[in-house]
């Protein structure tokens, strides 16, 4: 052991394939990357397959690992807290994306980037896709966060990444489904980190290959993952808004009463009346409940750039070993 580091092999590359029954492609998906990358170790992790999802990746060269419970979240928390690389590239186990762009990806992660996002939606992917509803979902899910958070992520839930080994071990992986996409990008832009955006092209799955993601369920999901992020990471704007909307409430009702008030000298609506003055002070609360978390919030980024800092340090020990 030195300084706290347990000696152990770090990987150069490691690709990171989550799988769910998707033995129709993930023969071709190991077999591509191994192409493309030479010296990286390809890990599938098998979430409770029911098909023969382990054997075809296991008789394509890749080390086959399993996590138990299910939803894609789930297993990339397990893949990251048990992997050690310099460079990592996750990509989906349909196909669905070429391998040809991974070196390119991995370059520029060591050229300093933190997280390189493989782009779709600026290639082939309003073409090939043909699920209804999933280019609007995507255009909308990609305007809300770039907008809330003051990003130019070109490709938000897109599957197809690579991150350092610093994003990977300070990434608190907390949705358990398909929303870890969406977590991911908030988390590195929240965060002052490095991205790039890379246009890579798309392909739809083969035919016979079924996706796992609902239309219509899971873009709520996401929906509801942007607006506790953006509560969570941006207090301040999340309850500033609900403040302006209660004051704005108050002030409507309260108006007439005051003019009322003014031309008569008499107040008909109590009962208005005082819906309006708990109305102003809910809007008082939401505004300093805001600027109290907003200072944990900021706290809270002093402690990560510490975590971050450890994070680089244990990086280097482990290159050294």
């Amino acid at each position: 052991m030195i300084n706290g580091v347990h000696e152990m092999k770090m990987d150069e590359i490691a690709v990171l394939i989550p799988c769910y029954n998707e033995e129709m492609t993930i023969g071709k998906v190991v077999r591509d990357f191994r192409e493309a990358l030479p010296d990286a170790v390809i890990y599938v992790y098998n979430n409770n397959s029911s098909d023969h999802t382990v054997q075809e990746a296991g008789k394509a060269g890749a080390v086959v690992k399993n996590e138990y419970r299910q939803g894609k979240g789930n297993v990339i928390r397990r893949m990251f807290r048990e992997i050690d690389a310099k460079v990592y590239v996750l990509v989906d186990g349909d196909d669905t994306y070429p391998a040809e762009p991974a070196p390119e990806m991995v370059q520029m992660i060591r050229q300093g980037a933190d997280m390189v996002v493989g782009d779709r939606l600026s290639s082939t992917y309003f073409e090939e896709n043909k699920r209804p509803f999933h280019d609007f979902g995507n255009r909308l899910v990609r305007k809300s966060i770039n907008m809330l958070f003051k990003a130019d992520i070109r490709d938000i839930m897109t599957g197809y990444r690579a991150f350092s080994y610093e994003f990977v071990k300070t990434f608190p992986v907390l949705s358990e489904k398909f929303e870890i996409e969406t977590e991911m990008s908030i988390h590195a832009v929240d965060k002052n980190m490095s991205v790039q955006n890379l246009v890579v092209e798309y392909r739809d799955r083969p035919e016979g290959s079924q996706s796992k993601l609902n239309t219509y369920s899971d873009g709520m999901k996401v929906l509801k993952t942007i607006a506790n992020l953006y509560r969570t990471y941006k207090p301040i704007g999340f309850f500033g808004w609900i403040s302006i909307g209660l004051t704005i409430l108050a002030l409507i009702f309260f108006i007439p009463i005051a003019l009322e008030y003014f031309r008569t000298g008499m107040v008909p609506h109590f009962p208005t009346l005082i819906v309006c003055g708990f109305t102003a002070i809910a809007a008082i609360q939401s505004l300093f409940t805001g600027l109290t978390l907003q200072t944990i919030v900021k706290k809270n980024r002093q402690d990560f750039e510490m975590q971050f800092h450890r994070a680089s340090d244990r990086r280097k020990l482990l290159e050294e070993n």
